[in-house]
């Protein structure tokens, strides 16, 4: 039983050979592509190189001016429908296997994500005429 017992830990800890393989070399990449930059790369440092620069455009003045609350409510909907849209991967690659119950339970699950979009078109949530 001991030896059975052996067998499968060798086995289960074989396996796990190619995972560490792949963050090996993975973490090699980057290190080697951080310290070749920086080796590399040319060491000008100048005023206008140091300031800070986003997307092309020049940073001036105060970051801290107001932004429509519309706005953060797009973004939040968005993320809260694009992770329940995450769900229906493990439906779409089990539907065979779980037959109608779980047909019905994707069917509950839709009903609820349509409550939801009605509710927020409703509100007015995604009218930014008002």
């Amino acid at each position: 039983m001991f030896i059975k017992f052996a067998t499968n830990i060798e086995y289960s800890m074989n396996s796990y050979i190619p995972i560490l393989i792949a963050i090996l070399v993975s973490l090699g990449f980057v290190f080697l592509t951080l310290f070749g930059t920086h080796m590399l790369g040319p060491k000008r440092n100048s005023k206008e190189k140091n300031e800070t620069f986003e997307c092309g455009v020049e940073s001036v003045g105060d970051a801290r001016f107001p932004i429509s609350v519309k706005y953060f409510l797009v973004a939040i909907l968005f993320v809260l429908f694009d992770v329940e849209v995450v769900f229906f991967y493990p439906y779409a690659v089990n539907f065979l296997e779980m037959g109608w119950a779980g047909f019905y339970a994707v069917l509950v699950f839709v009903g609820f994500f349509f409550c939801g979009f009605y509710y927020v078109i409703k509100k007015g949530v995604l009218d930014w005429n008002k």
